[in-house]
């Protein structure tokens, strides 16, 4: 059930964690609802200890009788669960109802195997029982139907059609929410992070794969069919290498790490070169290895040129593991970008905001806040 019991508690909820605390007068301008409105909407909220009021700061406006006492959230009312997987790991968190991160837990994966991972989520969240969490998030590479929590297709997980909603429902007895990983990402940024209070953004994220989260009109973009702003995959160079989604050219099959890594490697003749060789033979003058990272830098720049393009938001951020070559990769991602960008397209700015796996597990928990307060937002 969710936690608002009307639209209006429901709009307050989310003003109140995402923008902090507000007095009832301030939340009424905010929602276009009147002062009364807010405060019937409010008691059930207080009475069950999901807000307070604080003391009394300022007065409503001039010849007021008496100060307004903001409403805040307790952020300690509630626990929520974030689970990040990746290929080889699930990075773990407990998030308060403001998403702030109380604790973290790292826990190897030794399998993509589904039974496998479905297992070492369960015994993490033994793991994090202590915090009283009844709700888990789960953020996942590639295609995925929020509101079944279907994987469609993961890539690195080399899954097809797994119902890891329900199988870590069952495993778990939580109630489990599923996102797109980079959706999650772009949720947590929407509402608590470099995004809050923009009206349009966009998050790109740079490393195994090409993401692109949106938000337009200040709600996330999902697609009718869970697929939307899928940058990864669009074709920049027809004559480019194969991408595993079957199409050629794609920016993720001239970008992603194991692309470049590969590329590197056949640049040099070595077949043993990792990524971090790679990184360190470009920054060393390598001219083989630096046009490699030119390639994918300019292919990142025409993929989020074409977000530029197609939806015009008020800020675009980059992210990702990826960015620890980002100096290798800025000068051609910004020509790439400044060339195929469409008129004042070109002037949004790209804001560069380095983020661990951590915060990707924050943005799994920020996705379970968001359906508690806002089911199937």
């Amino acid at each position: 059930m969710p936690l608002a019991a009307s639209p209006a508690a429901a709009a307050i909820m989310t003003a109140l964690v995402t923008a902090g605390p507000q007095s009832r007068v301030a939340l009424a301008r905010r929602l276009g609802l009147s002062s009364a409105a807010i405060t019937k909407a409010a008691r059930p909220l207080i009475d069950d200890g999901y807000l307070r009021e604080l003391g009394a700061t300022e007065r409503t406006g001039p010849g007021a009788g008496r100060p307004a006492s903001p409403l805040a959230v307790r952020p300690e009312r509630e626990y929520f669960a974030g689970i990040k997987l990746t290929g080889d790991e699930l990075i773990g968190v407990v998030c308060d109802l403001t998403a702030t991160v109380r604790v973290v837990e790292h826990r190897p994966l030794r399998s993509a195997d589904v039974e496998h991972v479905v297992g070492e989520i369960a015994a993490m969240t033994r793991d994090l029982a202590g915090w009283g969490a009844r709700r888990l998030g789960l953020a996942v590479s590639g295609d995925v139907d929020r509101s079944s929590g279907l994987v469609r297709y993961s890539p690195f997980l080399r899954w097809h059609d797994i119902t890891l909603g329900k199988l870590v429902a069952s495993a778990t007895g939580l109630t489990v929410t599923v996102e797109n990983d980079v959706k999650a990402l772009t949720t947590a940024e929407h509402w608590f992070g470099e995004g809050a209070g923009a009206d349009s953004f966009a998050l790109v994220t740079v490393g195994s794969g090409i993401g692109c989260g949106l938000v337009v009109n200040g709600r996330p973009v999902s697609g009718s069919h869970g697929v939307a702003g899928e940058i990864g995959h669009l074709g920049v160079d027809p004559a480019g290498p194969d991408c595993h989604c079957g199409s050629r050219g794609c920016v993720e099959a001239i970008a992603g790490t194991e692309p470049i890594a590969a590329a590197a490697r056949a640049a040099t003749g070595r077949a043993d070169l990792s990524i971090d060789d790679a990184y360190a033979l470009a920054r060393a003058g390598n001219a083989g290895v630096a046009a490699v990272f030119a390639r994918a830098g300019e292919a990142i720049g025409l993929g989020i040129a074409a977000v530029a393009n197609l939806v015009g938001p008020a800020r675009i951020v980059v992210s990702g593991e990826g960015l620890a070559a980002y100096d290798l990769f800025e000068p051609h991602i910004r020509a790439g970008f400044e060339r195929q960008a469409f008129g004042a397209a070109a002037e949004i700015p790209l804001s560069i905001r380095p983020l661990p796996f951590e915060e990707w597990a924050r943005g799994a928990a920020a996705v379970s806040i968001q359906s508690r307060l806002v089911p199937l937002a």
